[in-house]
């Protein structure tokens, strides 16, 4: 891949993290990017194409945080750093949550969260000594999930907010048991 695709993608993944489709428009995009509007089209046929490969990184970009999941063993600091790190990849893949209307985001969304899900799981239960079914598990985790990513965004995404969250989290759970 050429640097200046890269520099293309990279961007408009960055856009569509904060601003979802509607915010990827080719001539700010260019601005941005500091190239042509031709070098757009030089690298991809249209916009269409340009989310299709945006959502291809995503994919991309889901290996990556699984693959830092594994290593994980406790909430904070492993997985709090994991998200901050990736915050644009989180914000992302909210976006698509948000849009899974769209059959193609309803699908990608899909494939991320099989690949990123397990980890995060896992760590979850142990760090949270919960003793509960699968069935339990997996219905508290997409409830925390949407609660998640209804209450996230790009300012706070830190270590801080995000501890106070899974403490919050873990009182709400405890609460249940």
């Amino acid at each position: 891949m050429t640097e200046s695709r890269e520099l293309w993608i990279k961007t408009g993944y960055e856009i569509f993290a904060l601003s979802g489709q509607s915010g990827l428009k080719i001539e700010p995009l260019a601005k941005k990017v500091g190239k042509s509007k031709s070098s757009f089209y030089h690298h991809f046929a249209d916009l269409e194409l340009f989310v299709e490969e945006l959502l291809k990184h995503h994919l991309e970009q889901s290996l990556v945080i699984a693959n830092k999941e594994r290593n994980a063993t406790t909430i904070n600091p492993d997985l709090i750093a994991i998200i901050v790190e990736h915050k644009t990849d989180i914000l992302f893949n909210r976006q698509l949550r948000i849009h899974r209307d769209r059959k193609i985001f309803a699908d990608i969304l899909t494939k991320s969260n099989e690949i990123i899900g397990n980890g995060f799981v896992i760590v979850w239960v142990k760090d949270l000594g919960l003793s509960l079914s699968q069935k339990q598990l997996e219905s508290i985790f997409e409830l925390a999930l949407e609660n998640f990513y209804l209450q996230i965004n790009a300012e706070n995404i830190n270590h801080q907010w995000l501890f106070g969250y899974f403490t919050r989290l873990k009182q709400i759970i405890e609460n249940f048991m």
